[in-house]
């Protein structure tokens, strides 16, 4: 059996393709389904219920829960909904910020701003590499609707200049992440990653949850931390 735990943090992803029951889907189909959406997505959906109930389930089952360490807490669930009526490609890029409950001028972050009622803020890389990203896939995700790719072991490097990104994918390669649907993506969110646009009328639909330590330094607080 593999050591997952070793091949998360050596590559800085995992991917594992039977995590949830189809009865399981269904059920996240209903709900996504209700959801009304201004753009691509939303940030904030583990206010709800049901969202909730799947970061319990997700800590608890053992691929999951070997990666996690201390980020045992989930706090944030994004739905992206790649649809050919509302499609997009994402460049190489990090995912910096995290959601707060309120800004803390003292701490030592940036990018301060306010989405969908949320503070979010750019916290130093050594908090960003204790993160762990688990994207929950309600379609099969192949190479024709735009799925993640990432450059394996780019989380180790910290925080990327933009300008770097292209070098360090010709010299890392670039992995494309094919996962069917009940199946998941886990990565670190310092892991450089992109997506193209769609090029089939298939949807690729993903509920992006973010674990991290239940507590925060600097006087932050996360806004949800289940």
């Amino acid at each position: 059996m593999r050591d997952l735990a070793k091949v998360f943090e050596d590559g800085g992803y995992i991917v594992e393709p039977e995590v949830l029951f189809e009865a399981d889907c269904q059920n996240l189909d209903a709900h996504v389904g209700r959801l009304s959406l201004a753009a691509a997505g939303t940030r904030e959906l583990l206010g709800e219920g049901w969202a909730q109930h799947l970061a319990r389930q997700l800590r608890n089952c053992a691929p999951v829960r070997a990666i996690l360490g201390g980020a045992d807490a989930a706090v944030q669930c994004t739905y992206f909904a790649k649809l050919s009526s509302r499609n997009w490609l994402v460049a190489l890029h990090q995912d910096l910020s995290i959601p707060v409950l309120e800004k803390q001028a003292d701490a030592p972050c940036t990018g301060w701003c306010e989405k969908e009622g949320t503070w979010y803020c750019q916290p130093p890389a050594e908090l960003l590499s204790q993160l762990v990203a688990v994207r929950v896939h309600l379609d099969d995700s192949t190479s024709d609707n735009g799925p993640l790719r990432v450059i394996p072991g780019s989380h180790r490097l910290g925080r990327i200049a933009p300008c770097q990104s292209i070098g360090l994918r010709d010299a890392l390669s670039e992995v494309t992440c094919l996962v069917p649907r009940r199946g998941i993506v886990a990565m670190r969110p310092l892991l450089l990653h992109a997506s193209s646009k769609s090029m089939t009328d298939a949807p690729r639909r993903v509920l992006h949850f973010l674990f991290g330590n239940p507590q925060l330094p600097w006087g932050l607080r996360w806004k949800h931390a289940f």
